[in-house]
C-alpha cells in the first residue's frame, strides 16, 4: 500500500527521535529555512516539466516540499509551539472562511468578485485579530512580501491594485506604457553617457525597473507568471548556448578565435534544432 500522510509524519518523528538521524535532530527553524525557499523553487520549477508532459518530476518535487513541511510540524511539536494538526486545522478553517460562495450565503459568479471578497475577508480576519498593524489604515498591498523575488513581487502587488480597479483595461494599452518607460529609459543613458555622475545612473537603474514593472503587467493580462516565464526562457538561453559551446569544440574553436557573426548564425541553428 502507498504511505500516506500520516505515515510520513511518523518518519518524520522516527528521525527526531534519539534513535534517529544526527543530522535531522539537529536541525531547526533557522536551519531548515534555506531548505524550504529551494524546496519551493524546485517545485516551481518543475511545474514547466509536468506542462511538458513530465508530471514525475513535479509529483517528487511536491513530495519534497511537503516533507518540509512535515519537518517545520514536528520541530514545533517538539518546542510545543504547535502540531502539524494545528497546521492542517488552521488552514482548513481559513479555506471554509474565504470561500463563503461555496460554504456559506454568499454569492461570487466570477473570478473577480471572488478574489475582492477575499480581500475583504482577509482585512477583516486581521482587524478580529488585533494585529499591532490592525489600527493603522491597511494598504490593499498588504500581504505582498518584499522578500520574494522583485518579479514575482511586481506581479503580485499590480495583481492586488487591479483587484481593487487600478488597471489597465486592455493588455494593448501597456504597450503604450512600454514604450513611454523605453524612451525615458534612453533618456537616462544618454544623460548618464554625458555626465558619468552616480545620480544619473541610479536613474538609469530606475527607469529599466519601471520598464520591467510595465512588462510584468503585459504578462498579468494576458494571464501569464513572469517568474516561470523568464525561468522557462533562462532554461532555452541555457540549452542554445550549450549547442553553440559543443559546436565550437567539435571544430576545436574558442569564443575569441570566432566572430560575432559566427556565433550568430550558430545560434540560429540551435534555435532551428529547438535546443
Amino acid at each position: 500500500m502507498p504511505a500516506t500522510f500520516n505515515d510520513l509524519i511518523t518518519l518524520m518523528t522516527q528521525l527526531r527521535s534519539p534513535a534517529g538521524c544526527p543530522w535531522d535532530r539537529e536541525q531547526t527553524y533557522a536551519t531548515l529555512a534555506p531548505m524550504l525557499l529551494e524546496e519551493a523553487y524546485e517545485a516551481f520549477e518543475a511545474v514547466e516539466e509536468a506542462r511538458e508532459g513530465r508530471p514525475a518530476d513535479l509529483r517528487d518535487e511536491l513530495g519534497d516540499l511537503l516533507f518540509q513541511i512535515v519537518f517545520y510540524g514536528q520541530v514545533a511539536s517538539e518546542r510545543d509551539d504547535f502540531t502539524i494538526d494545528d497546521v492542517t486545522d488552521a488552514v482548513h478553517a481559513k479555506m471554509i472562511r474565504r470561500h463563503p460562495h461555496v460554504f456559506g450565503g454568499a454569492h461570487a459568479d466570477t473570478t473577480t468578485e471572488v478574489l475582492r471578497n477575499w480581500e475583504a475577508i482577509k482585512a477583516e480576519e486581521k482587524r478580529v485579530a488585533n494585529k499591532p498593524d490592525a489600527a493603522k489604515q491597511t494598504s490593499v498591498l498588504d500581504g505582498v512580501s518584499m522578500k520574494v523575488p522583485a518579479l514575482m513581487e511586481a506581479h503580485q502587488l499590480s495583481t492586488k491594485a487591479a483587484r481593487v480597479g487600478f488597471d489597465w483595461e486592455k493588455v494593448e494599452d501597456i504597450f503604450a506604457k512600454v514604450q513611454e518607460e523605453i524612451g525615458e529609459l534612453l533618456d537616462a543613458i544618454k544623460v548618464h553617457a554625458d555626465s558619468k555622475l552616480e545620480t544619473d545612473h541610479t536613474r538609469v537603474r530606475e527607469e529599466i525597473g519601471d520598464l520591467l514593472f510595465a512588462v510584468t503587467n503585459i504578462a498579468r493580462h494576458l494571464r501569464v507568471e513572469p517568474e516561470a516565464a523568464l525561468k522557462l526562457t533562462n532554461r532555452k538561453f541555457r540549452q542554445r548556448f550549450s549547442h553553440i559551446e559543443d559546436r565550437l569544440q567539435a571544430r576545436d574553436r574558442s569564443f575569441e578565435s570566432t566572430t560575432l557573426e559566427e556565433l550568430e548564425s550558430l545560434w540560429q541553428e540551435a534555435k532551428t534544432n529547438k535546443q
